[in-house]
């Protein structure tokens, strides 16, 4: 199972196309400051965009390829150009194994949080052995004292993903049945 930690790839290098708005009043007839403008309105609009269903998180933009002839738009006066550019995603995919820092400990599991995502759920039925421990720090521990408390780094099997699509935000279920789970040491 290790082995398709290393075969699967989470972080997604994407060539993509925008339609860059560029408000009439930041039109400027020096071409440098108009690419400057058009660069810092895709950055925006790519921090703003935040994730998709099939690409995943948005974390950095790595090149701006062509810059294409704006169209005006009539009513407003404001340009749109076509860009293209690359840039990194982040996937979570079924079948992955991940680890993640618990930040929160319930009765029915854990969540955990791994890079941009922030909802991942292990219920306590995909964490073998694991016995819920109740308190006002409570914890998970096994027979063998391994224990799954608060800032504990888990590696984790990753069982299924929803998009949330009005949130942009992905929702992940994780499982620690399987070999070299649980606790990093």
């Amino acid at each position: 199972m290790l082995l398709l930690w290393h075969q699967r790839k989470m972080y997604l290098k994407s060539n993509l196309s925008w339609n860059v708005l560029i408000p009439a009043e930041s039109l400027d007839a020096g071409g440098l400051m108009l690419q400057k403008a058009i660069i810092t309105r895709l950055m925006a609009d790519f921090a703003a965009k935040k994730a998709t269903k099939d690409l995943g998180y948005f974390l950095a933009l790595s090149t701006v390829g062509k810059i294409g002839e704006g169209k005006v738009r009539k009513q407003s006066g404001d340009v749109i150009f076509p860009v293209d550019f690359s840039c990194i995603t982040f996937k979570v995919l079924p079948g992955e194994i991940l680890e993640g820092v618990v930040h929160k400990i319930l009765k029915p599991g854990v969540f955990l949080r791994c890079g941009p995502v922030e909802t991942i759920f292990l219920s306590h039925q995909k964490m073998d052995d694991y016995q819920f421990v109740p308190g006002e720090n409570p914890y998970f521990m096994n027979g063998k004292s391994s224990k799954i408390e608060k800032g504990v780094v888990l590696r984790f099997l990753v069982i299924g993903e929803k998009f949330i699509e009005i949130e942009k935000d992905f929702r992940v279920v994780g499982s620690l049945e399987g070999d070299y789970l649980g606790p990093v040491s």
